[in-house]
């Protein structure tokens, strides 16, 4: 052994060293003892994992500072007391909640990383969308508000208690309003907390409000039915599905669980069975759901009563006044009426207006085709929507004349997203004391008197009810980040209970919710949820007089007809706007148009060639004498004399990531009838100069290639090959490649393209799990983007219309093809895996090679950028750090800092400038799930490894497995005879089959 060297047990020893003593004199007046860090961070010798974080040092140093008291210390900390629950390298799950959805959130050495479906619940859906699995970046996002805040300075919470309890005091003692603004609140701990301060400030009320109204349903249902609320849908038990303008399988109420139930009678296991529901879709812009659809009619958003009387009559055999006009709409009605009528019992009609009479049209309907009590459950309600545009009018109107006293605002921003801004404003202007929960100084917050910062449902205790009979529960996974404090904890302060939210929210679980159903608080932690809920719910009959109903959507189309039509959206990457600043949302495309980091006005090329714009010019859209100016895109399958723009943009004051990205559309609708709605007549004139946007699917046809197969449903029936058929070659060929064996494990996917939505949950998890950066908008411009996961939109026509675009004697081809009739296929594409890879052959330093369980690897630290690779490729699925983009300013969307990558996965590295990668298929999950299996002394079985975006998918459209395993589910999801290989021609041999699309389409 060296005697010059010294060598110590560990990093403890080296702390009391006389060397490290005297070198530490600059930093610390004395060395810190690690007990001394942990006893002034109140952590104990067996301390919980919400604690964790306060005791790891080194790259976790800003949430340390964030949760201690003290100055940081800026040191080390080893394990020297491990907490009980935590054993570094191996992950721990807890189950929670995010909007209402049972989840389980993974965590690394006490960091939340990766959020997922929690497989055992029952009751709602079994996926996560695009922002539920990327809300955990939220937890690290630098924006939010660090402290309490009164009068725009910084301060205590106790003086901002004081402050509050005197303006409440003084409030109750004038007799005026206490208003609580808030969107939908679902949560029993919650409005129990509520009801609290309401007990000692009996002049509280509670105003619901959400941005994205359903105000026209609930209203509709208590005047048809005498219950006031939003029904749940099970288009699961649907055969025969008609949407006139509601996007269910995306932003409309519950899109993933629509979803999961919806494909049960779509994907490969139903049609095996010889089943397939048909869904015909009427609406003016693009959806995701009509991208779907069996049969898709594009109509004005002024036709979308007249559609569903015109279904009324056909159906009931009545002719009320005020049916559609629109040829293609009435042929189709004609059609799917007898459809509807054959299958009653297994039918149902959706809108998606947020219209009164419009929604009392369809209980009508509904009641005829006997949905309710099957498809449509009025007992086990959703609850996910409840604000009511009725009682926030009321609210303004009272705030304005001076009747509150103090208004506080509750996951609520409606100064940005409330369709008349100035008049939330002036109410504001008029209310004695404001307070704000939000987590940042948002548009609404800075207008406030006081912010009471909230943290994210991470760091909470909480629970949510979103469907009746359904609860799950929040439970923190890491100690509040920031000087936060939970809103219903505020209210129990304010109401003078010292209760902590914990016990509070256990002892109302025990009071309420846990009695008689023989569960343990304790069982409700480990679960996660609660279910309740009855087996079916009740036959119900709409009291609606048709007559009066019909006459009044008539009267109301005429406020919006004209000769250009808007139709406000909710983008299923953006939604609401919330989210904002979720760099991964950002950056996530949009299902339909691919757009990343925008919004735009969305136009029929035909009509806009009429109007004279051009594809990255820009328009000026007015509306409800509102204006705003944004880039066109050409959007086949857009009604002609409509634009659609998506809300949820251009926020002002959300942080780095979200300022200023797209323009505020809210200010362009209106209230008709007491309710907001998204549609409005428009005048769209040329503006002056262009803009890109940032697509990332530019490409506009497949090149001839047989990339897509689709084919009917009745084509299928026929024969099952149809369109399907395994690519074969009849000539001598000849490889360069020697066979792989892949004795033990050989891993494949399949993908069924009759399941997958294009929603892009799956990139989302893929981008989460396996650390691939955001590069911003510029860079995507560029064609730079690094998701390892994409999902390709293919549009296709009818034979009818190729015939009539490509008839010889026609002049101008434009003039033939409206756009409007276009059907589309969303695609999946990801590294293939291939057994003979052209990417392997021209590596120069074997970089890429071959494993012997069948996947294609990368060897990061080999890799010099040559791309020769990506060249090779023709599925073009390689993407290239053209810069590092986790460490550079230039590329800043706030997850390039040392705060924010706590959200990395230390199982995968992050790559570097001028290097190559791809996707892995996830392995190390397939890793994680094999030393499992060992340690449990037992064979890896199907279901132990599950992908990333596998794990994401609600329609289980991606499925993954071992070939090598002939029961499990991917092998037999291969041997389907719909199973077809792309590019399977050039002898690639790749591992992920694809299943043939099939429509359910009206034959002649």
């Amino acid at each position: 052994m060296d005697s010059n060297k010294k060598y110590w047990k560990g990093l403890e020893e080296l702390n009391q060293t006389p060397a490290f003593v005297e070198k530490s004199k600059g930093e610390f007046a004395e060395p810190i003892p690690v007990e001394d860090v942990l006893n002034e961070a109140g952590l104990s010798t067996r301390t919980p994992r919400r604690d964790f974080l306060k005791a790891l040092g080194f790259g976790l140093g800003a949430v340390t500072l964030a949760a201690c008291n003290r100055t940081p210390v800026h040191k080390a900390v080893p394990y020297v007391i491990k907490p009980e629950e935590v054993t570094p390298g191996i992950p721990n799950y807890y189950a929670s909640s995010f909007r209402g959805q049972s989840i389980l959130v993974k965590t690394r050495e006490g960091r939340p990383i990766f959020i997922e479906p929690n497989p055992n619940a029952v009751g709602l859906n079994q996926g996560t969308d695009a922002t539920t699995t990327a809300s955990v970046l939220d937890l690290y996002d630098m924006s939010k508000l660090q402290n309490p805040q009164l009068d725009g300075k910084d301060v205590e919470w106790s003086k901002l208690d004081s402050a509050v309890v005197a303006a409440l005091n003084k409030a109750a003692q004038a007799g005026k309003q206490i208003a609580i603004v808030s969107t939908t609140i679902n949560s029993p701990s919650t409005l129990a907390s509520i009801a609290k301060l309401t007990a000692k400030y009996p002049t509280t009320t509670l105003v619901q409000v959400d941005p994205v109204s359903y105000s026209g349903i609930i209203e509709a249902n208590k005047n048809s039915f005498g219950k006031a609320v939003i029904p749940s849908y099970n288009f699961g038990k649907a055969q025969v599905v008609v949407s006139v303008a509601a996007d269910f399988l995306g932003t409309w109420l519950a899109g993933e669980e629509h979803t999961q139930d919806y494909i049960k009678n779509r994907d490969y296991k139903s049609l095996k069975n010889g089943k397939m529901s048909r869904h015909i879709q009427f609406e003016s812009g693009l959806s995701m759901t009509g991208s779907n659809a069996d049969v898709r009619i594009a109509i004005k958003p002024s036709e979308e009563g007249a559609v569903l009387i015109s279904l009324y009559n056909e159906i009931t055999g009545q002719s009320l006044a005020g049916g559609t006009t629109n040829k293609k709409a009435q042929t189709a009605i004609k059609l799917v009426a007898k459809e509807l009528v054959n299958a009653k019992g297994a039918a149902v009609v959706v809108a998606g207006a947020n219209d009164v009479n419009i929604q009392s049209l369809v209980n009508a309907i509904n009641t005829q085709l006997g949905a309710y009590g099957t498809i449509i459950d009025l007992d086990n309600y959703s609850k996910q929507y409840q604000g009511s545009d009725a009682a926030f009018q009321q609210f303004l109107a009272a705030a304005k004349a001076g009747q509150v006293g103090v208004a506080m605002f509750l996951n609520s921003n409606p100064v940005y997203n409330y369709f008349n801004a100035e008049e939330v404003k002036e109410a504001l202007s008029k209310v004695d004391f404001t307070l704000s929960f939000s987590d940042r100084k948002d548009e609404t917050a800075s207008l406030t008197k006081a912010i009471a910062p909230v943290p994210t449902f991470l760091e909470s205790w909480g629970d949510e009810s979103a469907k009746e009979g359904l609860y799950t529960i929040v439970q923190p996974t890491i100690n509040p980040i920031f000087n936060t404090r939970q809103a219903e904890q505020s209210f129990l302060v304010w109401s003078g209970d010292n209760t902590s939210i914990y016990d509070f929210v256990r002892q109302n679980w025990e009071a309420n919710i846990l009695a008689g159903t023989g569960k343990s608080w304790k069982e409700i932690l480990q679960a996660g949820y609660l279910y309740k809920g009855s087996a079916s719910g009740s036959a119900y009959s709409a009291n609606v007089d048709v007559a009066a109903v019909a006459a009044a959507i008539v009267a109301d189309a005429k406020k919006i007809a004209g000769d250009v039509e808007l139709k406000l959206y909710e983008s299923p990457v953006m939604r609401d706007g919330r989210y904002a600043n979720n760099a991964y949302l950002q950056e996530l495309p949009d299902p339909v148009s691919k757009v990343t980091w925008d919004n735009f006005a969305a136009i029929n090329p035909k009509f806009a060639e009429q109007l004279g714009l051009k594809e990255n010019g820009k328009v000026k859209v007015e509306a409800n004498g509102k204006s705003i100016e944004l880039p066109v895109l050409f959007q086949p399958g857009q009604a002609i004399g409509t634009v659609s723009i998506a809300v949820g943009y251009g926020r002002t004051a959300v942080g780095k990531a979200g300022d200023n990205v797209g323009k505020n559309a809210y200010p362009l609708a209106s209230l008709i009838n007491g309710t907001v709605q998204f549609v409005a007549k428009a005048t769209v004139s040329k503006a002056s100069g262009t803009y890109e946007l940032a697509q990332t699917q530019t490409h506009h046809t497949i090149e001839g290639r047989n990339i897509i197969r689709e084919t009917t449903f009745a084509k299928y029936l026929k024969d099952p090959n149809s369109e399907a058929g395994r690519f074969t070659d009849t000539h001598k060929t000849y490889d360069l490649w020697n066979k792989y064996e892949a004795p033990g494990h050989k891993w494949v996917m399949a993908i069924d393209l009759n399941a997958c939505t294009g929603c892009g949950a799956c990139i989302v998890a893929c981008n989460v799990e396996n650390n691939i950066p955001v590069v911003g908008r510029d860079e995507v411009r560029r064609r730079r983007e690094m998701h390892w996961l994409r999902i390709d939109r293919y549009y296709t026509i009818s034979d009818e219309e190729s015939n009539k675009y490509t008839k010889e004697k026609e002049i101008n081809k434009a003039d033939a093809l409206d756009f409007e009739n276009v059907s589309v296929v969303y695609q999946p594409m990801l590294c293939q895996h291939c057994d003979h890879a052209p990417c392997e052959t021209v590596c120069p330093v074997l970089a890429t090679v071959h494993s012997s369980e069948g996947l294609n690897h990368m060897a990061y630290n080999r890799c010099f950028g040559t791309r020769y690779c990506a060249n090779n490729c023709p599925y073009k699925v390689r993407r290239f750090n053209w810069f590092n983009y986790w460490n550079d300013s230039r590329f800043d969307n706030y997850l390039n800092n040392e705060f924010t990558q706590l959200v990395l996965n230390p199982d995968v590295t992050t790559r570097s400038r001028g290097v190559m990668e791809k996707c892995s298929m996830c392995i190390q999950r397939i890793q994680a799930g094999k030393l499992k299996a060992k340690m449990e002394n037992r064979k890896l079985v199907d279901g132990d490894v599950k992908m990333a975006c596998q794990a994401a998918c609600s329609a289980n459209a991606i499925i993954f497995g071992d070939a090598n395993d002939p029961n499990s589910e991917v092998s037999k999801a291969l041997r389907n005879e719909r199973v077809y290989y792309v590019l399977e021609e050039i002898n690639v041999q790749p591992n992920i089959g694809y299943m043939t699309k099939v429509r359910n389409t009206f034959e002649a």
